[in-house]
């Protein structure tokens, strides 16, 4: 078998993955960065007229949109990072309200896709009455 020059192979992606989450596994809880005051009074609040958030749907809400001006970074003026900030705070709720919806690997889909498939049909033949001898 050829392997792509470009890219890794099944085996190698597994080592790495192996060893990233052994690392992650090792590492102490309070080795993680925690925000000073000064750095959390820094960062960028959520809008005024933003919904009411759990901490961690601000912060969700944040980095959604922190990963758009990063991906994005020369499209946006002031005032449209303002409305995109408000934006992704506005739509966070909805994000919460569905992934508080439980479901198992049992669980059947709520609604199932049948396609709907028009055939132009065919007229029937007409067959002319047979007359009797």
């Amino acid at each position: 078998m050829t392997q792509k020059a470009s890219g890794i192979s099944r085996r190698e992606f597994a080592r790495r993955a192996a060893l990233a989450s052994a690392v992650g596994a090792l590492l102490p809880v309070n080795a993680l960065p925690v925000p000073t005051p000064q750095e959390a009074a820094a960062s960028p609040q959520a809008p005024a007229e933003a919904p009411k958030l759990s901490p961690q749907g601000q912060a969700e809400a944040e980095a959604r949109y922190e990963a758009i001006v990063r991906e994005y970074a020369g499209r946006f003026t002031e005032e449209q990072k303002q409305d995109l900030r408000r934006l992704c705070y506005a739509a966070q709720p909805g994000f919460d309200r569905l992934r508080a919806y439980t479901i198992q690997n049992g669980d059947s889909p709520a609604l199932y896709l049948k396609p709907l498939v028009e055939r132009e049909k065919k007229p029937a033949a007409v067959v002319p009455p047979q007359r009797k001898p």
